[in-house]
């Protein structure tokens, strides 16, 4: 009996070790769907294109990528549970600007390590964010400008993330405006409220406003940088409009991360079908009129990425002044 036991221990736990190696070396995986977390309500841009990677990734993997929108606290509530996820590919987390730079330099207290907890695997996309107001606000940036310096303290503005929140802010402080600053959970309901007219002037990603601007309901002063913006080819950029050099790139991207201690075969694999979807002219097409510029890189290069944006927004927030809270 002693050795029948021994013998069955020996072959579990060989078993064990096989199932482990497969896991490690992705050749297994994934055996059951992926859940990709996106820390913003449905059909903003980090929504919009975790569906259309995921459904490639689906596709590719023949199982299924479960996109679960958890918005809250800038992003915080969603990347705090991801974090405590099992390391095994299962949980992916959508990340922005936000989660890995702006969080960290703006937050008094963490509920998450963006370097500790996370895995970088690839970018996503970088966005040129628009600042609109309603087709009844005023016709140019020199009129908005105007009118918010003749009566300050009395425009509201809106905005979904810290990014654009501080783009806001920026343009406020460089160009002599007062106004009051209105909070949302992500770029729906801050386009609601302008269509709403309870925000008098927002700044957001074209994802969810291009559509609207496009339909004559909104207009769109500026943009935020020089990046493209195909729907809207005579749009200049803030730093232009404005006169204000500071102004010049302020901007977001959107990629996915994994719980730290995700194996490196599986982290490859995500990367490697993310980079390969991109490869597909019908995809990129799709994100891009989508109003989001398509990119995907290694995990190296993304981990790079996010160092050289902590140190860039880190000097933007110590120089503005501005307090985020």
């Amino acid at each position: 009996m002693r050795l029948i036991a021994a013998l069955f221990t020996a072959l579990f736990c060989a078993s064990l070790c096989a199932s482990s190696a497969l896991a490690q070396d992705g050749a297994s995986w994934p055996s059951q769907p992926v859940r990709m977390v996106v820390p913003f309500p449905a059909g903003g841009p980090a929504d919009i294109v975790a569906r259309m990677v995921g459904e490639r990734l689906s596709q590719a993997w023949g199982q299924g990528v479960i996109i679960e929108n958890k918005p809250g606290a800038n992003t915080a509530i969603a990347a705090a549970q991801v974090a405590k996820a099992p390391a095994n590919g299962y949980t992916l987390l959508v990340v922005m600007d936000v989660t890995m730079v702006l969080n960290p330099l703006t937050s008094k207290t963490m509920s998450y390590d963006p370097i500790r907890d996370f895995d970088p695997i690839s970018l996503l996309a970088k966005n040129t964010s628009l600042l609109t107001v309603h087709v009844d606000g005023p016709k140019t940036l020199a009129e908005l400008i105007a009118k918010g310096r003749a009566n300050p303290g009395k425009l509201n503005f809106g905005a979904g993330i810290i990014t654009t929140r501080l783009a806001a802010e920026l343009f406020n402080k460089e160009t002599g405006i007062v106004a009051q600053y209105v909070p949302f959970q992500g770029s729906p309901p801050t386009v609601q409220a302008l269509l709403s007219k309870s925000v008098d002037y927002i700044v957001d990603g074209q994802a969810a406003s291009l559509p609207l601007i496009q339909a004559g309901m909104f207009r769109a002063l500026a943009k935020t940088n020089e990046g493209p913006v195909p729907a809207l080819p005579e749009l200049r950029s803030l730093a232009v409009e404005a006169g204000a050099p500071a102004l010049d790139d302020v901007s977001t991207w959107i990629g996915v991360v994994a719980p730290a201690g995700t194996p490196r075969a599986i982290i490859d694999k995500v990367q490697g079908e993310i980079a390969r979807a991109y490869g597909d002219p019908a995809l990129a097409d799709r994100v891009f009129k989508a109003g989001i510029n398509p990119v995907s890189n290694t995990p190296e290069a993304f981990a790079q990425f996010i160092q050289s944006e902590s140190h860039r927004w880190g000097k933007v927030v110590k120089d503005s002044g501005i307090e985020l809270n």
